[in-house]
């Protein structure tokens, strides 16, 4: 093999797959603590429902910190902010494991947060830095591929650790990853360089960050009676009130921290419009599946992480099919139908029942998997079709600024759907009549979707298509 092909062969393979190590790390995470909800808020001492705030808030903290990653990565180089990304992610696990009530584990959420803000956007950055744009889609499939892993490892993990051990090692098993992460990056990962950064917005990042941050705060609290009305409102309305005048500010700076001129590119403003409110009922969905399994049909978490867990194996299967289906449809054609399926596939859980077969339900959650898998690849992948290089990080900036806020909202809607049917039933408990209406609440949101998708001109990604290529795995979330 010469040095030139050896090159070609770690640019294409080996890069993403270091990378996808931050991707598993986090994406375990979130499945792990979703499957692990009702023991940690019964160990806690507060309610499930509460126990949202340990969702959101690491959910709020990747979108205040997101802005920031594509500067940082351009200003002191995307190994080192990869590296260190890692490294506070793994800090804040630590903390996570060691808390002793709500309010740390919230605190250490947070830390875990600002990990993750960096260590995501920035391995995509690296690769997509070192791809060229007609490699993209085969590329984002070697980093997602393995990523995907720990949806599926998750809640089956989780649920077996919270049953039999100590759920506070639900954290601290990310520790050997990160170590094995942050070795493999010094060793293989290319230090990039970028010339003429730009400034760094620091008023954007004042506005922004503590914008977001009030308003989804504020609207999280509702109804938890964490705080006063009066509280809430002020921060619900500054926050909305920071977030107007960002956008006044954006559009009048040359480099805002998060460049909302990008919505002018019309494939990247569809998939972040369209990918956002699909992607509150995927949000929604690890949220509420644990909850209604366990304390509605009375599973043990490890009963319920074997069921939740063929969502993953769903959205696995899929990678070794969405090319192949891009190639045959398009874009716009996926995107469209596909929507519809998968808010079908998100609304079925309001017909399982504690006496329907196991195999039965299995087989739903993992067919609603392979449909939002298609769904997200699709989305990920014709985002940036029209997106030039020199725009590249700001672009993976705002689109993940958008995923994490959809799903805060999709478990902010999810938690107030359960609260307004048990006010509107009278029962101070969470039963299993207490979850229909709201998984047909947030499949409605996701279906609406397609109003932006049918919106898209019917050669859009084009570029990235291979008409006449066989089944390799695409792009995925």
């Amino acid at each position: 093999m010469t040095r030139e092909s050896a090159r070609a062969l770690i640019r294409a393979r080996i890069l993403p797959l270091i990378v996808a190590t931050a991707l598993f790390m986090e994406n375990l995470d979130s499945t792990v603590i979703a499957t692990s909800l009702p023991r940690i808020a019964q160990d806690l001492g507060t309610s499930p429902i509460h126990l949202k705030l340990a969702l959101t808030s690491y959910l709020l903290a990747l979108a205040i910190f997101i802005p920031a990653s594509g500067w940082m990565a351009d200003r002191f180089g995307p190994r080192t902010i990869f590296r260190l990304a890692i490294i506070i992610f793994a800090a804040g696990s630590i903390s996570c494991g060691a808390s002793h009530g709500l309010t740390w584990l919230v605190i250490s959420r947070v830390v875990q947060g600002m990990g993750g803000s960096m260590m995501v956007p920035v391995g995509r950055l690296i690769v997509l830095r070192t791809t060229p744009k007609a490699g993209f889609v085969n590329a984002l499939a070697w980093l997602t591929v393995p990523a995907l892993v720990g949806p599926v490892m998750g809640p089956p993990l989780g649920g077996f650790i919270t049953t039999y051990f100590d759920w506070r090692w639900i954290f601290w098993i990310n520790i050997p990853i990160a170590v094995l992460g942050v070795a493999l990056a010094t060793a293989f990962i290319p230090k990039i360089t970028t010339d003429g950064v730009r400034s760094f917005d620091f008023l954007g990042f004042a506005m922004v960050g503590p914008g977001l941050a009030a308003f989804l705060t504020g609207v999280t609290m509702a109804g938890l009676g964490l705080a006063s009305a009066g509280v809430m409102a002020t921060l619900i309305v500054g926050g909305l009130l920071l977030v107007v005048l960002y956008v006044r500010h954006a559009l009048r700076v040359e480099a805002p921290l998060v460049d909302l001129r990008l919505l002018a590119i019309p494939t990247f403003r569809l998939a972040a419009l369209g990918g956002t409110l699909f992607r509150v009922g995927g949000g929604a969905l690890p949220f509420l599946l644990p909850l209604m399994f366990q304390l509605g049909f009375g599973l043990t978490p490890f009963q319920s992480g074997m069921m939740t867990f063929a969502t993953g194996v769903g959205a696995i299967t899929m990678k070794f099919m969405a090319q192949r289906l891009l190639n045959r449809f398009g874009f716009r054609n996926i995107l469209l139908w596909n929507a519809v399926l998968g808010a079908l596939f998100l609304a079925a859980p309001a017909g399982f029942t504690a006496t329907m077969p196991y195999l039965l339900m299995v087989g739903t959650l993992f067919m609603g998997g392979i449909f939002r898998s298609l769904q997200f690849t699709s989305i990920n992948a014709v985002a940036y079709c029209e997106v030039p290089q020199e725009r590249l990080s700001s672009a993976t900036s705002f689109n993940a600024v958008l995923q994490q806020l959809s799903s805060s909202i999709g478990i902010t809607v999810a938690a107030f759907g359960l609260e307004s049917v048990q006010a509107y039933s009278g029962s101070t408990e969470i039963t299993a009549a207490t979850f229909p209406p709201v998984f047909l609440l947030v499949a409605a949101i996701s279906f609406s979707s397609i109003i932006w998708f049918s919106k898209l001109a019917p050669d859009a990604g084009g570029d990235l298509l291979q008409r006449h290529a066989g089944p390799k795995p695409a792009a995925a979330e």
